[in-house]
């Protein structure tokens, strides 16, 4: 199916897409070993559409579209964390089947935008994810001490969580200590700072039975990752450098043991050599086993 066709049907017969996640073969959300890898693509509906420096590499959807599909077809990758326009174009292509999908609920603080910082909800419901079969929800959750919207981004995560729970799905939290510095967000990234995310994270909504983590590699990673018991996805960023320190730190970081595997975006989907399949196949030996 080409992109032609999939605006066709979205076009004249819309009602496919909730035909198709109502018959998507699921799967498990862990198999046997415990561990998964994700490929992260809700990147673009956060006005974040860059990758080492190109500020438009994800801006063409038929491309970002090839690429996801050639990392889901790749053995061990377990499924994908989108919004709902790119996991509806995904089920269209047939993609979905036997994989996890994760969608992304609060694309609003909008990168680079005054209101950053206002991580409100704008994507999936926690009722919506339910309905159609989806495995969780993951929430951006940005805590600014400085700033008195976190108040409000964390009471929506909170009630995410809870509804989340309810439904007995995964709530994917993704926790930043942020500040603002000359009008432009930032996370902070040493160990002290993301300790203090987890454990305001962990502590949202009232019940964790299905809470996980989505957290950065940072330094000191033992030390962080004592700060929690809930099952921990590591994240990729926008990837910088050579790409064989990034598999080294994900290596090292992945023998933690709440640290259960890898949600990765730009780096597996916009690799510098632009072998995708290469790149999503040392991740997944890295997460399942054989090594990189």
């Amino acid at each position: 199916m080409d992109l032609a066709e999939i605006s066709r049907i979205r076009t004249t017969e819309p009602g496919r897409i909730a035909k198709g996640w109502a018959e998507r073969r699921r799967r498990p959300l862990v198999r046997d070993d415990g561990r998964m890898l994700l490929v992260a693509a809700d990147h673009p509906a956060r006005g974040a559409l860059g990758v080492r420096g190109d500020t438009t590499a994800m801006a063409s959807r038929s491309e970002l579209l090839d690429r996801l599909v050639t990392a889901l077809d790749r053995p061990g990758v377990d499924g994908v964390l989108g919004t709902a326009d790119i996991l509806d174009d995904l089920l269209l292509l047939g993609a979905l089947d036997d994989k996890v999908a994760i969608g992304s609920m609060n694309r609003g603080g909008l990168q680079g935008a005054v209101f950053e910082l206002d991580d409100r909800f704008t994507g999936w419901t926690a009722s919506e994810l339910a309905a159609r079969g989806l495995d969780g929800g993951k929430m951006l959750t940005r805590i600014c001490l400085g700033d008195p919207g976190t108040a409000a981004t964390l009471e929506s995560s909170a009630r995410a969580v809870t509804e989340l729970a309810a439904h007995e799905i995964m709530a994917m939290v993704e926790p930043f200590l942020s500040v603002v510095d000359d009008g432009r967000v930032r996370n902070l990234l040493d160990p002290d700072s993301t300790i203090l995310s987890i454990a305001i994270a962990s502590g949202l909504g009232s019940s964790s039975a299905h809470t996980w983590l989505k957290l950065p590699v940072v330094d000191d990673l033992p030390r962080v990752m004592d700060a929690t018991t809930l099952p921990t996805l590591l994240l990729g960023g926008d990837p910088q450098g050579d790409p064989h320190d990034t598999y080294a730190a994900w290596s090292d970081a992945l023998t933690l043991p709440s640290v259960t595997g890898l949600v990765v975006g730009r780096a597996l989907l916009y690799p510098p050599d632009g072998d995708v399949a290469a790149a999503v196949d040392i991740a997944a030996g890295l997460v399942h086993g054989g090594g990189a």
